[in-house]
């Protein structure tokens, strides 16, 4: 079966078309496939780039955290508040929690690069519980916290909202 050509006579071709690329390739009886293939390639291809984003965010709190948790645990006065303000545990304990989560997070951020599937629910779960932290922490350190809590909405919504659109083709196998 021949391909179904488009605007052949000087007119430009719907290859020239960022999205519409190959349309005028594709064989006559399957030609209308093209677009929504093209389209979903380029939904596909947005979502990458959330999920991307999410990773490298997800390493950065995570980071963020770990330096938190070290300072508190390594310098007894580098955290300057009373015992009242401290909400459950103290000082040193916040140190472990926000260490612990902040390794926990940048390695998830590692497997949301490398495309784990696993690694968007694992996200969602730590930057919960690092709001929590975050939360019960802002009397410590309230702008550095209200920051690192917005960073995570901001990661919730890109895995959960864009999470999906970076999966296998399975239109380009019609």
């Amino acid at each position: 079966m021949t391909a179904l050509t488009i605007w052949s006579e000087g007119k430009p071709r719907m290859s020239e078309h960022p999205r519409l690329g190959g349309i005028d390739t594709v064989p006559a009886d399957r030609w209308l496939d093209a677009v929504p293939r093209a389209r979903a390639r380029d939904q596909r291809t947005r979502g990458a780039g959330w999920t991307g984003f999410a990773g490298v965010i997800m390493i950065m709190i995570g980071a963020f955290n770990a330096v938190e948790g070290m300072a508190g645990l390594l310098t007894d006065d580098f955290y300057v508040v009373s015992p009242s303000d401290v909400l459950v545990f103290d000082l040193t304990g916040w140190g472990w929690v926000h260490t612990v989560v902040g390794v926990l997070a940048a390695l998830t951020g590692v497997a949301l690069l490398t495309g784990a599937s696993w690694a968007r629910v694992v996200t969602v779960v730590l930057v919960m519980l690092n709001a929590v932290a975050q939360l019960a922490f802002v009397a410590v350190y309230p702008v550095w916290s209200l920051i690192v809590i917005t960073l995570g909405v901001v990661v919730i919504w890109a895995v959960i909202v864009h999470g999906d659109d970076d999966g296998p083709d399975d239109l380009d196998r019609v």
